[in-house]
């Protein structure tokens, strides 16, 4: 019998917010160990939870960017529970009423080969609701340290309908959310910093059943390549039950990335086990048309569609589309540097900015924000190559330099003597002429129709110019000189 998996995923993603959800304490990450707390943290007797607006508003605005529904009402529910991360013995969250429902994240599968565009789907969204952070643990050889700094903080949980089916899905999907919580100023999502986790729901059941087969969560998944191998690695686990003639087991368990196995926790809860009732001390929320109104104006233009956009606009290919829009400020210097350069040089400003910038930041290690080369230092550049007054090859040489000391690229071509000579008309015409002379092969395949045989007389002509010749001049008198032979 053949079978499928199905897959859900609960991502949680922290909201950037100066303080914590239900207190003005800051937020923070690599403080002293309990110095981010007051009173409602601690959970100590009296004290009284406060909303705050600036968790809401970054909860709708990531529900109108996921193109969900904001519910007009929502409520919070106490989710009880008792764990040493937890100070009041229960979580402030969202149960049968939260802030946003539906929706959808649009993915990109791998392609058929690399720097080849996969299919592309939107996987739904079942709900995404707010509610506070936990503590953290720090386990040592003896005992169990307990920091309430994250505790919290506020965090928003979007669930996934069981709407996918392989690892590579998952991942494509965690990307896109990824971006999305970063395009719109939401979350940092540092993964190592706690920011996004991940718990993954899997199940598998024969092909064709409509009926979901008994689901297991995997824990722990503290990457998005640990949440892939941690699915595939389920996935196959799971089958292996069946072919056995073992039963899943609904329960939860940790995996651990580096050695790719993964162990039973615990039996897994349901609903009714968190006993929800409703936060005696919080009031609901009204969402109202103006409020949303403010926040969509605040929504970015989010990767997938500003791909989209390049490809018609710029007509840039998918290998470097795929590069620079998931990075919405490295999206935002290419369109700038393209303003200055002009729209017909989009194609030559994104090589140089996917290529060559990215390469000098990457040796650096550098952010964009802190590169010497700006949008018209490389718009100028490209000016400089266009008009034949610096070659290729010195270009690359030049920015090398500029990545260095921040300056123009005309005045290092100047000090370093890398402008391209001035090539006597004459002199270049009987080069030309020299090439064609001595391959009659690429001639006769020229005239028989195969343009690129043009590219085999350059390589002569560069070499009796000493690589000064203007290769548009050169192909232009190439052209009018084997048109005329």
């Amino acid at each position: 019998m053949n079978y499928e998996a199905v897959i859900g995923l609960e991502v949680h993603v922290q909201i950037k917010t100066r303080s914590k959800v239900f207190t003005r304490v800051a937020t923070g990450y690599g403080h002293e160990p309990n110095t981010l707390t007051d009173p409602v943290v601690l959970a100590l007797p009296g004290a009284l939870p406060v909303m705050n607006k600036a968790a809401l508003d970054a909860i709708i605005k990531a529900g109108l960017l996921l193109g969900c529904e904001i519910a007009p009402v929502c409520k919070w529910d106490r989710k009880n529970y008792f764990y040493p991360d937890s100070p009041k013995n229960y979580q402030i969250s969202q149960y049968d009423q939260p802030i946003c429902l539906g929706g959808t994240v649009e993915i990109e599968l791998p392609g058929s080969a690399r720097n080849v565009m996969g299919e592309h789907r939107q996987v739904p969204l079942t709900r995404i609701h707010l509610e506070e952070d936990v503590g953290k643990l720090n386990h040592g050889a003896s005992d169990s340290l307990v920091d309430y700094n994250r505790a919290g903080t506020p965090l928003m949980e979007i669930v996934s309908d069981p709407a996918m089916h392989t690892a590579d899905e998952a991942f494509a999907y965690l990307t896109s959310l990824r971006a999305t919580m970063i395009y719109g100023g939401i979350s940092d999502c540092d993964m190592e910093k706690g920011q996004l986790r991940c718990d993954a729901n899997i199940s598998v059941r024969p092909v064709g059943q409509t009926k979901l087969g008994t689901k297991v969560e995997l824990k722990n998944l503290n990457s998005i390549s640990y949440v892939r191998d941690g699915i595939a690695h389920e996935i196959k686990r799971q089958l292996g039950v069946i072919e056995r003639g073992g039963t899943i087991v609904q329960e939860t368990r940790d995996y651990d990335g580096v050695a790719g196995t993964s162990q039973s926790l615990r039996s897994k809860e349901e609903a009714h086990d968190y006993r929800y009732f409703p936060d005696p001390d919080l009031l609901p929320v009204e969402v109202d048309a103006a409020w949303k109104t403010k926040l969509q104006a605040e929504c970015p233009e989010l990767p997938f569609a500003k791909q989209r956009r390049f490809f018609e606009q710029y007509q840039l290919p998918y290998t470097l589309t795929s590069v620079l829009v998931w990075d919405r400020a490295l999206a935002d210097y290419f369109e700038e540097t393209v303003k200055l350069a002009g729209a017909g040089k989009a194609q030559a400003v994104g090589n140089w900015i996917a290529n060559d910038l990215l390469r000098e930041l990457g040796q650096a290690r550098l952010e964009l924000a802190a590169s010497k080369v700006r949008p018209a230092h490389i718009a100028e550049l490209v000016s400089l190559i266009d008009a034949g007054t610096v070659l290729t090859n010195a270009a690359k040489e030049i920015f090398i330099e500029m990545a260095a000391t921040g300056d123009q690229p005309a005045a290092i071509a100047d000090r370093r003597g890398l402008k391209a000579a001035p090539t006597d008309s004459g002199e270049l015409e009987q080069w030309c002429r020299d090439a064609i002379a001595v391959n009659a092969k690429a001639l006769a395949e020229f005239k028989a129709g195969k343009d690129s045989a043009i590219n085999a007389f350059k390589g002569p002509i560069m070499k009796a110019s000493k690589g000064k010749a203007n290769p548009k001049l050169v192909d232009e008198t190439l052209r009018r000189l084997l048109a005329a032979s």
